[in-house]
């Protein structure tokens, strides 16, 4: 674990969050869009901050200057990334960072036709929201490139865990197991997540990128139907993909079709998976709440 330290959350989401409580730091800020999930950052040990992403925000600045360790996971727009766009002199002024840390997405390779990729293929995002994530991407290597910043770029897939992923939407009701052969994907348990993030804050690069993914690509039905089992309930009938009613964007996950290597990952940072396949996640999340 880091030591106590100034931590600044950009983006105090659901990854941040388990970030926060699994942190040992009194020093700790966590922004969000709206006042009403600002306790939810105080209750995982932060300090709240209103960055709508619209205008440079004081506060946020003095908190930067003294940050040492930066996790990004605010979304980016058309433009790039937002954190860049009204506070990069701060963060390029800040002598004391030790680490920054981008989230981004698997979305950003495109469709492979099933292979699998590591940090080295080409990146060839199909959707609009994943070319923004790369943009964003270049953005943050290119700021650490030319001032030597301890940037690092994680790409994940979909994110799972306590009161989130396939279970949840199975006790909904709202889980459909749409059937589109060959199509695979990773996930991460977000306490995997959280490990990776800890493990490379303390072993800091410049501008290194890194997939956090699981070591088995599964087809999304068969993840569901073991989740059904699990939670005992009624396993939904299989959809092809073709029948399938579904929105645009659910739609353009199926047009990309990849298996993301971690090698990298577990080579370099020492991370030994705790949740390595859906089977051992998917249990404990639902174990957990």
């Amino acid at each position: 674990m880091i030591a106590k330290t100034n931590m600044l959350f950009l983006g105090a989401g659901y990854t941040a969050k388990t970030m926060m409580r699994n942190h040992p730091s009194d020093n700790m800020w966590g922004t969000t869009r709206q006042k009403e999930k600002m306790p939810a950052i105080e209750a995982a040990g932060a300090t709240p901050l209103i960055f709508k992403g619209d205008a440079p925000i004081e506060e946020l600045s003095k908190v930067i200057s003294k940050a040492e360790y930066i996790l990004i996971s605010i979304s980016p727009d058309a433009e790039g990334d937002i954190t860049l766009r009204y506070h990069s002199d701060d963060i390029i002024n800040n002598s004391k960072l030790k680490w920054i840390g981008y989230l981004s997405t698997v979305g950003v390779y495109g469709d492979h036709e099933g292979k699998w990729v590591d940090e080295t293929a080409e990146t060839q995002p199909g959707s609009e929201r994943s070319r923004w994530r790369k943009q964003a991407e270049d953005q943050w290597l290119d700021i650490g490139q030319a001032h030597k910043l301890p940037v690092h770029i994680f790409r994940l897939p979909g994110i799972y865990g306590p009161g989130r992923g396939p279970q949840e939407k199975l006790k909904k009701g709202t889980a459909r197991r749409i059937e589109k052969p060959g199509q695979v994907f990773n996930r991460a348990h977000v306490e995997d997540i959280a490990a990776v993030l800890e493990a490379s804050c303390q072993a800091p690069a410049q501008n290194r990128i890194y997939n956090i993914a699981d070591d088995e690509p599964a087809a999304p039905q068969d993840v569901i139907a073991y989740a059904a089992e699990i939670l005992g309930i009624e396993t939904p009938p299989l959809i092809p993909f073709e029948e399938a009613e579904m929105s645009a964007m659910a739609r353009s996950f199926y047009s990309d079709n990849k298996r993301i290597s971690n090698k990298r990952m577990k080579e370099e940072l020492g991370v030994a998976l705790k949740y390595p396949t859906y089977r051992e996640g998917i249990k404990a999340a639902i174990e957990a709440v």
